[in-house]
């Protein structure tokens, strides 16, 4: 096995790497040791698994707020057992 590793170079955005490394310096490691460890499970695992944990737009926000005072003022389609029931009532409402 070789052990004398090899360097990869990766451009990014100056914030977002200086985030990063705060990051990890918070969880006790090097960004470099974070990586590695990152490249190694996805070799490992052959998948890519990502965390986000954003903050959602104004838009899903305000969208989510309609769809709970619709729910509250009962204003949504009743729920359906059967396609052919589903169809019915679309018809019925002019759909």
């Amino acid at each position: 096995m070789n052990t004398t590793g090899t360097g990869i170079y990766i451009r990014m955005n100056k914030d977002i790497k200086e985030e990063a490394q705060d990051i990890a310096d918070k969880l006790g490691f090097s960004l470099s040791t974070l990586i590695k460890a990152y490249v190694k499970q996805l070799v490992k695992t052959k998948r890519v698994d990502f965390s986000l944990e954003e903050k959602p737009s104004q838009y899903l926000i305000d969208s989510i707020k309609r769809a709970e005072k619709d729910i509250k003022e009962g204003n949504v389609s009743p729920a359906f057992k059967t396609g052919k029931e589903a169809v019915a009532w679309l018809e019925k409402q002019g759909i």
